[in-house]
């Protein structure tokens, strides 16, 4: 197939771009930035502009929806701004382009609503009661991906949870960096158990998901690991592989939650050059559970995660010790 990656230049979608063309199929990538992805086509620009957009899509099978504004703090505006209308505009012209198959890519923050998470599957996303600017455009932007799916165009979501491996600039990156000035906190016990994904299978499940959406379409599917860890566990394991201090210091969960809504609003106000040191969304993922039933996934996708979350930190510590 011919296939259109947006968001390429970005850790997960670089990982997605590179395993589809490796996969053989014959891949254009639509970012801001080079995406410095071998055997690629470059499209230069942004999901918001519709020239580009429209250009990107010619020609092509499948298009794989990663491009986002990601962060913890922003406009709520520039949110909506890319992740919905920058989401709308790629589905019409997909829709225009008579693309067959597009898989969105959103999180399962869109159904996290600040309670555990236990066990289940893809939770109904929810634009109004998911925490911050983010996770309620994402959920608003996988309600319309999904509301496109028809017999022409079959629109699949994929919900990778938590995503990490060598050269992640943002989840690994952040946790080692806090935990080397000894800003890195456990909340309550660190017990809470969560799921991750090892950035090759969620780089898989995506490879999976173009090829399955014909038969898997109009539905949400949650990606992981499948294999729930305790915080503490998680946070120690990565750094240890990259060699700086394991947390150990605690507070309270709710102190957390309490801390970051302040810091939400004085952000709202004066806003930082990096992202807020804790946000109540942040403080809610630190301190509940959120694992995932996989089943109904892997049955869909016809797929199994292959690298194991002890073999991914092995890969993560040869990469900070290669650094």
């Amino acid at each position: 197939m011919k296939v259109l990656v947006t968001g390429a230049s970005g850790f997960l979608g670089r990982a997605v771009a590179a395993r589809i063309a490796q996969a053989g199929h014959e891949v254009t990538t639509l970012q801001r930035r080079p995406s410095g992805v071998l055997g690629v086509r470059d499209v230069g620009g942004s999901v918001t502009d519709a020239a580009v957009v429209a250009r990107a899509t010619q020609g092509q099978d499948a298009v794989v929806h990663l491009a986002a504004k990601v962060s913890l703090a922003g406009e709520a505006a520039e949110f909506a701004r890319v992740n919905v209308e920058g989401t709308r505009r790629l589905l019409e012209a997909a829709r225009a382009a008579g693309v067959q198959r597009f898989v969105q890519v959103s999180s399962p923050s869109v159904a996290h609503l600040g309670r555990s998470l236990v066990g289940v599957g893809a939770e109904p996303a929810d634009p109004e009661g998911a925490r911050g600017h983010y996770a309620r455009t994402k959920a608003a932007a996988e309600l319309l991906a999904l509301s496109y799916d028809s017999p022409e165009l079959a629109v699949l979501a994929v919900r990778p949870h938590l995503v990490w491996g060598p050269g992640d600039p943002q989840l690994v990156a952040r946790i080692v960096d806090r935990a080397r000035r000894r800003r890195l906190p456990l909340l309550d016990q660190g017990a809470a158990l969560i799921d991750s994904t090892y950035v090759d299978n969620a780089a898989g499940a995506m490879l999976a998901a173009v090829e399955r959406a014909d038969v898997a379409h109009g539905r949400a599917l949650v990606v992981t690991n499948g294999e729930p860890r305790p915080v503490a566990e998680l946070l120690g394991g990565m750094c240890r592989a990259a060699g700086v201090p394991v947390p150990s210091w605690r507070v309270p969960g709710a102190l957390a939650r309490a801390v970051g809504g302040a810091v939400e609003r004085v952000w709202a106000v004066r806003p930082g050059r990096d992202e807020p040191p804790m946000t109540r969304f942040l403080a809610e993922q630190l301190s509940t559970a959120h694992w995932f039933d996989q089943r109904e996934t892997r049955a869909a996708l016809s797929w199994q995660p292959r690298v194991s979350i002890e073999e991914g930190m092995v890969r993560l510590a040869q990469h900070y010790g290669e650094g």
